[in-house]
């Protein structure tokens, strides 16, 4: 079930931490569109290099591209986006609020039981497969589903809305013509199939793999980073010969999985979601959903698309996109498993699994502390370097230490207040490891290491630091 005291407290550690700030604050904000803030831009970029050389580096037959957000319009002609990228949508004639209708009945039900939730949410899956939109109205109006704003059931008939973004490219406004922001990645990496293909001598099966922002002009975004106007995917397109999609697609499912299990999340916290409305280009689909603090939430989807995307643009464009698979002397348009996680919400999902309030007893006193247990490897700050004093030669020791580390990884030092209260800080942006340089280190060269999660202490050699930080934060 939700959680909203433990979201609203993340949000707001985020904001006094430095991870997310609201887009534009100074000026009351823009909605669904945050800023990372300095240990959040470090977080989200760790997640970004992990997954991508998962993808790319630890694979044989994976390479990655970076393409252009803005793409010939006919792209999303192709693609069906402009045709069929569209949400059910349903107004309230007395505040004038749109909601997606699955957000509002999804809201509704999380007020029910478990098992009267779970019926309102079969049903409704079932209307919207059949694209039953005075089914999904009457569901509402049944349930006296009523606007969060107004507190009434007035409800308009559910119509479509389709949630890109367009604006306009030309030197000249008269002769502008309009294009879209690309509300995926996805079609950047199928316009390219050809040109990764050839100059990579890429043997299928292969894929192709890229990250980079996408934005989606969403009606209902809510859930802090879960779903916001523009945001960042982690996409790879696995081209596979015909007829052996559901063993790819089954073995993509196992090994996306087996990624988040290794971020030391337990198995609990995630499930399966099988689609029951098949996207209009996809012959299986499901989703790997997390445990949020608003209850199981997608974060990844797997999909078997078909030869939708390829056979779409070969039509359009009037070029052939076909391989010729030399092993079975045949020409064939490859069918496509795709694997499509949200950064931003793998970040959400690291601060939800990571946040934790604890009651200490510290000198046999009441203490507490708010402590974020990154897995080290993602951590913003792998290493803090805490001096004991400000004198003695102690700042000089811990510079010495820091320049030797930090083109290894991300340091920091601090040698004001008390070194309980560093510590507390180092907690509260999740640092797994820090350094106290006191007086012993000038006599033996040794020095008091610090654990995030145990709190325990321990002497070590000033010269093991380095090694033993980055045997601790390797990634593979």
């Amino acid at each position: 079930m939700a959680n909203d005291n433990k979201l609203q407290n993340i949000i707001a550690h985020c904001k006094e931490y430095g991870f997310v700030f609201q887009s534009s604050e100074i000026y009351d904000g823009l909605s669904a569109v945050y800023d990372y803030g300095q240990y959040g831009s470090e977080l989200k970029k760790n997640i970004r290099d992990y997954w991508w050389k998962s993808m790319t580096q630890m694979q044989d037959n994976i390479v990655g591209i970076d393409a252009a957000i803005f793409m010939h319009p006919t792209v999303w002609k192709a693609s069906g986006h402009v045709d069929n990228f569209s949400d059910p949508m349903i107004d309230n004639k007395d505040s004038q609020k749109r909601y997606r209708v699955d957000h509002l009945i999804e809201g509704f039900a999380e007020t029910l039981d478990k098992e009267k939730g779970d019926a309102l949410l079969q049903q409704m899956d079932q209307l919207l497969a059949a694209n039953d939109f005075a089914g999904i109205k009457t569901l509402i109006t049944d349930n006296k589903i009523n606007c969060g704003v107004s507190g009434t059931c007035n409800w308009t008939d559910v119509r479509q809305f389709n949630l890109m973004f367009s604006t306009e490219i030309g030197s000249v406004a008269e002769e502008a013509n309009v294009i879209y922001l690309r509300p995926e990645t996805a079609q950047g990496i199928f316009v390219n199939f050809l040109n990764v293909q050839k100059t990579g001598r890429m043997k299928i099966p292969f894929g192709i793999a890229q990250t980079g922002k996408a934005f989606r002009n969403e009606i209902v975004a809510r859930g802090f980073i879960f779903r916001m106007r523009e945001f960042e995917q982690m996409e790879m397109q696995f081209f596979v010969k015909p007829g052996t999609q559901k063993e790819w697609y089954e073995h993509w499912k196992e090994t996306r999985m087996k990624w988040h299990l290794s971020l030391g999340i337990s198995p609990d916290k995630y499930k399966f979601h099988d689609h029951v409305k098949l996207a209009h280009y996809a012959d299986m689909a499901c989703d790997i959903e997390y445990d949020f603090p608003m209850g199981f939430k997608e974060v990844e989807g797997i999909h078997s698309r078909t030869d939708f995307d390829l056979k779409q643009h070969q039509q359009f464009s009037g070029k052939k996109l076909t391989y010729f698979d030399t092993d079975i002397n045949q020409h064939y348009v490859p069918y496509v498993v795709e694997t499509s996680i949200g950064l931003d919400r793998t970040v959400m999902m690291i601060l939800s699994e990571a946040y934790e309030e604890q009651d200490l007893t510290t000198d046999d006193k009441p203490d507490s502390r708010v402590v974020l247990r990154f897995p080290p490897m993602l951590a913003p700050i792998k290493l803090a370097v805490l001096p004991l004093t400000k004198k003695d030669g102690l700042p000089e020791i811990a510079r010495d230490l820091i320049t030797a580390c930090k083109p290894h990884f991300k340091c920091f030092y601090e040698e004001k207040d008390s070194i309980g209260k560093r510590y507390r800080r180092q907690d509260a942006i999740g640092t797994p490891f820090c350094i106290t340089i006191d007086h012993q280190t000038k006599e033996d060269q040794t020095v008091t290491i610090r654990y995030r999660d145990s709190m325990t202490q321990e002497r070590i050699s000033l010269a093991s630091v380095k090694d033993m930080i980055l045997d601790k934060i390797k990634m593979f």
